[in-house]
């Protein structure tokens, strides 16, 4: 490693200069899922990925503290339309179970998955940094279903914060045991009657 490689990683960041680019985040970001999708997430290296977006090692840590972390936001970083408000919760749930299904469908997030748990096992910093990618999306989804609730079309007794864990933590487990067609369309199907019947106090609209 370089020592201006090692600066990047540090945290240690200059105070002036040029405006950062945008364009890099985005030739990384998808530099980073090609080569997982290609390789698996053993095969995506800093260094693989500076190649194949055109750019540096340097430049990635001055944006990324690491590997899982830009495989994270390469992953889940689009994973922004999960709180949807469409005024009935029973049309929300089925499209959260959709959003889902595809991000957790798709070849990135097979790839991804089992090598990011890995390493979120392995390092509690790791490990925080992730989660906290995901408050932003669980918690609007948390608040969704709060006001649901408060309205009378979510059941008293159901906390939205396990169902958030129920939805995420089963297309997690699934999609590590069925990697190439875990989350398919009869398992969105199933796992949406499923959610419905156990909080929503009316069946999805037809």
């Amino acid at each position: 490693m370089t020592a201006e490689d090692a600066s990047a990683r540090s945290g240690i960041r200059k105070t002036a200069g040029r405006p950062r680019d945008d364009s890099i985040d985005t030739a990384v970001l998808d530099a980073a899922r090609e080569l997982l999708a290609e390789t698996g997430y053993a095969g995506v290296t800093v260094a693989a990925v500076a190649h194949r977006a055109g750019t540096t090692k340097t430049a990635i840590y001055r944006r990324w503290e690491s590997k899982p972390h830009l495989v994270h936001d390469a992953t889940f970083g689009r994973f922004t339309t999960l709180v949807p408000q469409s005024g009935r919760i029973s049309e929300d749930v089925a499209q959260m179970v959709e959003e889902v299904c595809a991000v957790f469908g798709s070849p990135v997030t097979r790839a991804a998955l089992p090598g990011l748990i890995a390493d979120m096992a392995a390092d509690p910093a790791v490990h925080q940094r992730v989660l906290a990618g995901f408050a932003g999306v669980f918690g609007g989804v948390a608040e969704r279903l709060t006001d649901a609730r408060e309205r009378g079309e979510l059941r008293v007794d159901v906390d939205p914060t396990i169902f958030v864990e129920m939805l995420g933590g089963a297309a997690i487990l699934r999609t590590l045991m069925h990697r190439e067609d875990g989350l398919d369309e009869a398992w969105g199907a199933q796992m949406l009657a499923a959610l419905s019947a156990i909080v929503v106090d009316e069946p999805p609209a037809q």
